[in-house]
């Protein structure tokens, strides 16, 4: 409940939330804007429903004059007012500008409670974030190309999702999301440079908006020029490639329209399939996993395992037209599909490179694409419904290629009324070690519309790819994926640690020559023995130049964009936001009027462990500034709310008394954040 002394004020004009800490005495929030009472309320709802477990606090609104209001916090039944989550109130009360903000509240499903988990104990942010990209020939309007994307925003309810910051992560829904829609001039960056620099930067999952838009190019086009290029980036535990394909194919729609997304119907999205979820009975999944592994003979060890360092490789191969068809033809033969044939040829190089002899379990994983369950309109469905799932295969040299290929088509066959089923329960029920497979098979395939489309854009005179998936870190040390380029060639992207680069290496070459080959050699009557023993004789000394992954930014030293005009000015902290340039920071710096020095810092996540070591860093980084006796303020735009009020709880219980400041950025000019910035930290001087 609130009580309000202020009237209805302009619309106009932006909103800054300065939020003081103490180490004993009670948080105050001070707000300078056009925020009515409604929305402070709504805004405390909102808190409720991400922090179910949190303490209930009512909150006195007193106005101070026109647009400067302060909020005092008294505490329900139980619970310290510094414990409340002020960051995230200031993030919704600047978000968006003057828009609701209500969200729901879902539960995670298990699969994305073990992504979310495997991802929060991995200080890389580039940990579970996948990268897809295409080629756009042909006419590209970038003002049309930014509003489709923003109207596929606006309806897709996964793209307004993120994970709360609970003990069981659960997921929010928000009624409104700025997207990330990053257009670039051809020329100005380096492509790879691009992608490896994206790559790092990650997707952080407690930020809603889980996918990035990256455009390179893009005009009028013409006959001689180089296509414009998209890249897509998202997080495996909001979305999976399927997913990305669903959302593009809506783009397309869109921007076909106007950009202005078609129709409003109603689709299933993760509210169903979380209810759907709930409602499964698990016996006959447990059933089916537990008795995956025979028992009767041993399992080849696994080859690799984590060193507790990770220096990213990648490496690809592109079989042609004709053997990739070659190949689909024989798997056909043989009751199977690329995929099969896939899992079958890796089956054999792990057997190989394990040194096994006689019968042997080989253990790998495989992505199950989540879209062969009795779900209505799965696959129309956009979320994290793909993940890993444990495959065991008896390879016996005496046995023959067909019979290995059937017992994997069958196991597929009959796993796929399971592919809810996360990674984390299956190998529990099957009672495996851990870890039970550390290779992970993904087959990318495309969702049915995307080629209509396609051939309508081309009526156009533009020309686009079906978007490929560049590779993904994984919790597995090797990630292989398939899928087929423009033109239908098959094509194979490893992720792993460079430690094994030689021996991804000669796993690669030896994939590809039997890709290649067992179409050509192989019949009913070859055995496994007879295609080993072929293989220890071919393409020895095989090279697969890698794609080596750029060196990440190391270290979190905080950049000078402006210096202090005395010593004792006081510092303020700049937290980096996603999408926002550093051109932007510097014409900030050039109009800030104040005396402290301004930094730059971060970006810091703003949920789970990284967040607290983030912040952690970030503070000790400042060193002495933080000890100074000046002002000091950490400030950053709508959505760093958390992690600035992280760090100045840091300097608080350092005995200052910091300010996080956080500004409402949307159509802001850099001069005008510029004086509010330096109204914020003013009062304090």
């Amino acid at each position: 409940m609130t009580t309000s002394r202020f009237t209805r004020l302009p619309q106009g004009e932006p909103i800054t939330v300065v939020v003081e800490l103490g180490r004993s005495t009670p948080p105050v929030l001070e707000l300078r804007g056009p925020i009515e009472t409604s929305r402070v309320e709504a805004a405390l709802d909102s808190i409720a429903a991400r922090h179910p477990g949190a303490a209930t606090w009512t909150a006195d609104l007193r106005s101070r004059g026109r647009g400067r209001h302060t909020v005092r916090f008294k505490d329900g039944a139980h619970g310290d007012p510094a414990e409340f989550p002020l960051g995230a109130l200031a993030d919704l009360l600047t978000h968006g500008g003057r828009g609701s903000f209500m969200t729901r509240h879902l539960a995670a499903t298990p699969r994305q409670r073990e992504l979310l988990a495997d991802a929060d104990a991995h200080p890389d942010p580039g940990r579970q974030v996948e990268q897809a990209s295409w080629d756009w020939h042909g006419p590209l309007d970038v003002a049309r190309f930014t509003a489709a994307w923003r109207s596929v925003f606006a309806r897709e309810s996964v793209l307004r999702t993120a994970f709360d910051d609970q003990r069981e992560p659960g997921l929010v829904v928000h009624d409104q999301v700025e997207p990330e829609i990053v257009p670039l001039a051809r020329g100005s960056v380096d492509w790879h440079s691009l992608v490896a620099a994206d790559r790092r930067r990650g997707i952080d999952p407690r930020r809603p908006a889980p996918l990035r838009i990256t455009l390179l190019g893009g005009g009028p086009g013409s006959p001689s020029a180089l296509p414009a290029r998209v890249l897509a980036t998202y997080h495996h535990a909001l979305l999976d490639s399927w997913s990305v394909r669903l959302l593009v194919r809506e783009f397309y729609r869109a921007y076909l329209s106007g950009g202005e997304l078609p129709g409003g119907e109603r689709r299933p999205d993760m509210t169903d399939y979380v209810a759907w979820l709930a409602a499964q009975d698990t016996a006959a999944a447990q059933d089916f996993f537990a008795g995956a592994d025979s028992g009767d003979v041993g399992p080849v060890p696994p080859l690799f395992t984590e060193t507790g360092s990770y220096a990213e490789g990648r490496s690809r191969l592109r079989l042609t037209e004709a053997e990739t068809a070659r190949l689909t033809n024989w798997a056909a033969v043989w009751g199977g599909g690329e995929s099969i044939a896939l899992q079958a040829v890796w089956a054999l190089l792990l057997y190989r490179a394990g040194r096994a002899e006689g019968p042997s379990q080989v253990r790998f994983a495989t992505t199950a694409m989540g879209r062969g369950i009795l779900f209505d309109g799965v696959e129309r469905t956009s979320g994290a419904l793909a993940g890993p799932l444990p495959q065991s295969v008896l390879v016996d040299p005496d046995a023959t290629v067909p019979q290995l290929m059937a017992d994997l088509r069958d196991r597929c066959l009959d796993q796929a009324a399971y592919e809810w089923v996360s990674a984390g329960q299956a190998n529990g029920w099957a009672r495996l070690p851990s870890p039970p497979a550390d290779t992970l098979l993904t087959f990318d395939a495309q969702p049915r519309g995307l080629a209509e489309l396609e051939a309508e854009l081309a009526t156009y005179g533009i020309e686009v790819e079906p978007p490929q998936t560049l590779g993904a870190r994984t919790a597995f040390p090797v990630t292989l994926i398939a899928h087929h380029d423009g033109v239908g060639r098959l094509v194979l992207t490893a992720s792993y640690n460079q430690v094994w680069l030689s021996e991804i290496t000669d796993l690669l070459a030896h994939a590809a020559l039997l890709l290649r080959e067992l179409p050509r050699n192989s019949g009913e009557f070859t055995t496994i023995g007879e295609v080993l023993t072929l293989l220890s004789g071919m393409g020895e000394g095989a090279v697969i130049p890698p794609v080596r992954a750029e060196p990440g930014e190391g270290g979190v030293s905080p950049t000078v964009l402006r210096r202090p005009a005395h010593t004792d000015a006081g510092t303020v902290g700049l937290l980096r936001a996603p999408g926002i340039s550093r051109a932007f920071y510097d014409q900030l710096a050039r109009a800030y009027p104040g005396p402290e020095e301004l930094l730059l810092l971060g970006p810091v996540p703003v949920g789970g462990p990284q967040a607290v070591a983030g912040a952690r860093a970030v503070y000790d980084a400042l060193g002495s500034r933080v000890r100074s006796g000046g002002a000091l303020a950490f400030a950053g735009f709508s959505g760093d709310g958390v992690a600035a009020c992280a760090i100045a709880r840091l300097a608080a219980a350092d005995c200052r008394r910091p300010l996080a400041v956080v500004l409402d950025a949307s159509a802001t000019a850099p001069d005008d954040l510029a004086r509010l910035l330096a109204s914020a930290v003013g009062r304090r001087r």
